[in-house]
């Protein structure tokens, strides 16, 4: 049988038929595979953001005294002199000489009230003093005349000439002199007093200090009222501005009273103020305040500064601990190695720290000694110059990328 013999038919091109596209759909599923596996994988492998923290060096301390923390409690720096300067006088101020931060002395003057009106006064009464003394003057006069009268008027009863009455009524003249003049003298004595009292307010228009120290608020300006009560529906101020003595700064702890056993008079403490934690500032107590608060169950107890010092301002936060002496150290101990008491975190009972070294934080196992003040002794661990993590997110690990904020 012989094939059929071909036609035109069979070189004719079928456009209908695209073969192209089937080869090309793989290639574009492969790449968008490649592309979401890189994704996936620098998501997941992508390091971490590095971790914000507060640092703090550990250091050497070469004390006499072994010191034991027995007590630790938190207070404030307080004044024992501290006063709102106000007037005696309720009046209007005409002049305000402090400002804030100002050291100002014992009898500086601090500001002036308005005293037109009391000088007016004080005029009035000296004018009442000086006519007092001029009567007083003219009734000296008249009682010498009437006792030359007197003097003649009895002569001339003796004689005769005269009869009784009239001595009687040259004595009766003479008395009622001697009383006006006694009360001409005491109403120059009252003058006299009246100008004092006057006087007296005129001075109290000048406000001074009562005592040596600095200006920690400025109260009032020049035209407004001031009165030593308060009065004119709170529009009247009461005080021109407030001083403290810098010199009698100590401080205020309140102590619970299950604890207060541990607290004596004069025993040692070191304190730390917040605004400067690292800084450890010596100091004793001075006493017990002898009252419990019973809402709080607290004591008062008041604490001494060795030295005051220019960064230790009234009403500063500030932690003291209470210290127990001890035997000194033999004479071969050397110095102690101290860091901040925040850079101890809990491992399950392990105490750590994290070293700062580069860009990472390194987990350090440490074995502490006593606490002093804001410090703890670190026996093993770390050394002296090491930087620690003092305050950082609790989920900081070992190796972990950080980055260092003041």
């Amino acid at each position: 049988m012989t094939a059929p013999a071909p036609s035109l038919e069979d070189l004719r091109i079928d456009r209908d038929d695209d073969r192209d596209g089937p080869r090309r759909w793989p290639w574009v599923l492969l790449i968008l595979l490649l592309a979401a596996g890189g994704g996936a994988w620098f998501w997941f492998n992508a390091p971490p953001p590095a971790l914000e923290v507060r640092t703090a060096a550990a250091r050497e301390s070469t004390g006499e005294v072994v010191d034991t923390a027995v007590l630790n409690a938190s207070g404030y720096v307080t004044a024992r002199r501290r006063a709102t300067v106000s007037s005696k006088i309720t009046g209007k101020l005409v002049e305000v000489l402090v400002e804030e931060g100002m050291a100002v002395r014992d009898g500086q003057v601090l500001a002036r009230l308005d005293d037109s009106t009391i000088r007016s006064q004080l005029a009035l009464a000296e004018a009442r003093h000086a006519a007092a003394e001029r009567g007083f003057a003219e009734q000296e006069v008249r009682l010498q005349e009437a006792r030359l009268t007197l003097g003649r008027t009895d002569q001339l009863v003796e004689e005769g000439v005269m009869s009784p009455a009239e001595l009687d009524a040259a004595v009766a003249e003479v008395d009622s002199l001697e009383a006006r003049i006694a009360l001409a003298r005491e109403q120059v004595t009252v003058a006299d007093r009246e100008i004092g009292v006057l006087q007296t307010q005129l001075d109290d228009t000048v406000i001074r200090a009562p005592f040596d120290g600095v200006a920690i608020s400025k109260d009032a300006e020049e035209g407004e009222m001031i009165s030593p009560v308060s009065a004119g529906g709170g529009f009247t101020r009461t005080g021109v501005c407030t001083i403290v003595d810098m010199q009698s700064l100590e401080i205020e702890v309140d102590v619970s009273e299950s604890y207060i056993n541990r607290v004596e008079d004069d025993q040692r403490i070191v304190a730390n103020l917040d605004a400067y934690p690292e800084w450890d500032i010596p100091g004793a107590v001075i006493t017990t305040v002898p009252a419990a608060d019973r809402q709080r169950a607290t004591v008062l107890v008041r604490i001494a500064f060795d030295e005051l010092d220019d960064r230790v301002l009234p009403d500063m936060g500030i932690k003291v601990a209470f210290l127990e002496d001890l035997p000194p150290p033999e004479p071969s101990a050397g110095p102690r190695l101290l860091m901040p008491a925040a850079a101890v975190r809990d491992d399950n009972g392990q105490p750590i720290v994290f070293v700062v070294r580069g860009d990472q934080a390194l987990r350090r196992a440490v074995r502490l000694g006593s606490t002093l003040g804001e410090q703890v002794e670190v026996l093993a661990g770390i050394t002296a110059g090491e930087r620690l993590v003092v305050d950082g997110p609790a989920e900081l690990a070992d190796g972990a990328r950080v980055v260092v904020t003041e």
